[in-house]
């Protein structure tokens, strides 16, 4: 494979996902409006995790924010009532970010509307078969990256 279809490979990943990722949040905030992007990865992060929480470190490093930037992100999810920053019995190192009743509700009709486009945006220009193939693709990227 040349350099240039590596590079083209990779620029056509990255445009569509900068092309897409916004039509996948229209419409995802309950109210209708759009969602940011970091706002709905943290609380469908937290709505798939066991007891719907998650340290605070290891969120803001599954939504790629610095500790910084995930405390004030976190604040303001606290402060619409969303989430609730509670202390681990075992380490009082350790502060877990856990949904609040109302965080889980407007997460499950956030996450509603965000299938929805999914199925449209995603699944539908890519079949089934398109799609569980991307998701194997983006795996295999991942945990190679991880590897270091």
């Amino acid at each position: 494979m040349s350099d240039d279809e590596v590079i083209t490979a990779w620029g056509l990943l990255v445009e569509a996902q900068s092309e897409t990722s916004p039509l996948l949040l229209r419409g995802v905030d309950p109210s209708g409006g759009d969602m940011s992007g970091p706002w709905f990865e943290v609380l469908i992060r937290l709505q798939r995790s066991p007891g719907n929480r998650l340290p605070m470190s290891a969120l803001a490093r599954e939504v790629s924010l610095s500790s910084g930037g995930f405390t004030k992100l976190a604040d303001r999810l606290e402060r619409q009532g969303y989430l609730a920053r509670t202390s681990c019995p075992d380490d009082r190192r350790v502060v877990y970010a856990e949904l609040t009743p109302a965080g889980r509700e407007f997460a499950d009709k956030a996450r509603a509307q965000h299938v929805v486009l999914l199925r449209e945006h995603v699944l539908g220009p890519l079949g089934e078969d398109g799609l569980r193939r991307l998701g194997e693709l983006a795996r295999i990227l991942r945990d190679s990256s991880r590897k270091g």
